[in-house]
């Protein structure tokens, strides 16, 4: 056993536990009561006489040690003869601004996922394009009405993105974006229309691609949510007088003009119907093609066997109408947040028959959380030279308070940092988030901001 203080200090019987690359010998270490995190984080850092300090986070009993060890149990009724068994992990760095993006109107959707670009969707029908010196590159106008929630389809293809997006016009939109070619290396970015999809009778509030990228989900608020494939037809699938008849053709016109390219009209190849009220995102599960979650303002998340088009297992919360979803790194547990104020973790494989279905853990906000992310995983989203972190338990929230919140799942009673945004310009809500390789796009009512959060984009962030 080794002893860490003197014989007149009180000391605690504490082994520690790793998940990063970075383990202790196993070994029980008498640790004085005194300490925090910072001479925790010294101590392993010597035991592991690292070239470079790494510093770390700990871990007791589900949550993050902030005061001192003796504090701490003092507080739990923790024995001085208990030994605690505590895990460290690599801490996270303060989030830093990167830059801004303005826009005149409040932007709904953010994507970070095109390495080195940025796009943006906005009320004013516009999705934009960015490079990571803030230069705006490309504005194109799919849409007639406000866009709600853009995507990126994957694909094979070398010579373009396929983006998708999803608007208060009643349709989801296919549009091609070539950013540039081997042969010009002055190509100016360019878009084309491919297709609209035409089933809904209310706004579409979220569109998501599945990890193939062979098909599509859109959500709406008429309750129903469609399923697409991703191909584009070589004529339209949806005759022009099925098109919904309370749609402003003249109004059509002006963002379609006659020597433009026109998209395909496409229709689902199946609709899921089970939500008894609007439908606020759906998403694929991160292994596939065949299923599928969705929450709602019915107060519910669903799963879907999207082949099917079934609903296979509802989880039911009291009087909880949900505004966005997002599945963790595991695939296992949901993300859902809601209009009182919080959000909910539950376990995608707990089927219950219960009126009213428990959370496994309750962020709590001051304000309503209206959007969530989580990052990819870490093989899709970091070099094979980057260590393991502790992403897979993170999550960001943004709120209506303008302020974005970091949390860590094994540890909700409070965000591990957080930031406020568009300061000075009267803040304003947070609307929709973006996680990808240490990168965070915020847009809401002030626009656009580009955070650091984590490790990734080393040429941009440098």
């Amino acid at each position: 056993m080794a002893s860490m203080s003197s014989a007149a200090e009180p000391s605690h019987p504490v082994v520690f536990t790793t998940q990063t690359p970075y383990p202790l010998p196993s070994q029980k270490f008498m640790i004085p009561t005194s300490w925090k995190r910072y001479q925790l984080s010294q101590l392993v850092n010597k035991a592991l006489s690292l070239l470079k300090p790494v510093p770390f986070d700990f871990l007791v009993r589900g949550e993050i040690l902030r005061a001192t060890l003796g504090e701490w149990c003092a507080e739990k009724g923790i024995g001085e003869e208990e030994t605690l068994e505590i895990e460290y992990f690599e801490s996270v760095m303060p989030p830093q601004k990167m830059s801004t993006l303005p826009h005149e109107d409040w932007v709904s959707s953010v994507s970070c996922q095109i390495s080195s670009y940025f796009l943006t969707a906005s009320y004013d029908g516009s999705i934009r394009t960015f490079d990571y010196s803030q230069q705006l590159l490309h504005t194109s106008t799919p849409h007639s009405a406000p866009i709600t929630c853009i995507c990126i389809v994957p694909s094979s293809s070398p010579d373009g993105h396929i983006i998708a997006s999803a608007s208060h016009d009643l349709t989801a939109r296919l549009t091609k974006l070539t950013l540039s070619t081997s042969d010009s290396p002055d190509f100016t970015p360019r878009t084309e229309p491919l297709a609209s999809l035409h089933l809904h009778t209310a706004p579409v509030s979220s569109i998501a691609a599945s990890p193939s990228g062979a098909h599509l989900l859109t959500s709406s608020w008429d309750s129903f949510i469609g399923l697409w494939d991703a191909a584009i037809p070589d004529s339209d699938e949806v005759p022009l007088e099925d098109v919904q008849p309370h749609t402003d053709r003249k109004k059509r016109r002006k963002f379609t003009h006659d020597d433009e390219p026109r998209p395909k009209r496409k229709a689902p190849v199946g609709v899921l119907k089970s939500h008894t009220a609007r439908v606020s995102r759906v998403v694929f599960t991160r292994g596939g093609d065949a299923a599928a979650y969705s929450c709602g303002f019915d107060s519910t998340v669903r799963s879907w066997d999207v082949e099917n088009s079934v609903c296979t297992n509802t989880i039911t919360a009291a009087s909880k109408p949900f505004l966005d979803l997002a599945v963790t790194q595991s695939g296992n547990t949901v993300l859902a947040a809601s209009t009182d104020r919080t959000i909910s973790q539950y376990d995608l494989r707990a089927a219950t028959s219960s009126t009213a279905t428990p959370s496994l853990a309750t962020l709590a906000h001051p304000a309503t959380p209206s959007c969530i992310a989580v990052p990819p995983p870490a093989a899709q989203s970091s070099p094979p030279s980057e260590p393991v972190s502790s992403s897979e338990h993170q999550l960001l929230s943004g709120a209506y308070d303008g302020v974005v919140r970091l949390w860590d799942l094994r540890s909700v009673r409070g965000a591990v940092t957080s930031f406020k945004v568009w300061e000075g310009n009267q803040g304003g809500k947070v609307l929709t988030l973006d996680w990808a390789r240490g990168i965070v796009g915020v847009g809401g009512e002030g626009g656009v901001e580009v955070w650091r959060v984590g490790q990734g984009e080393h040429a941009f962030l440098s």
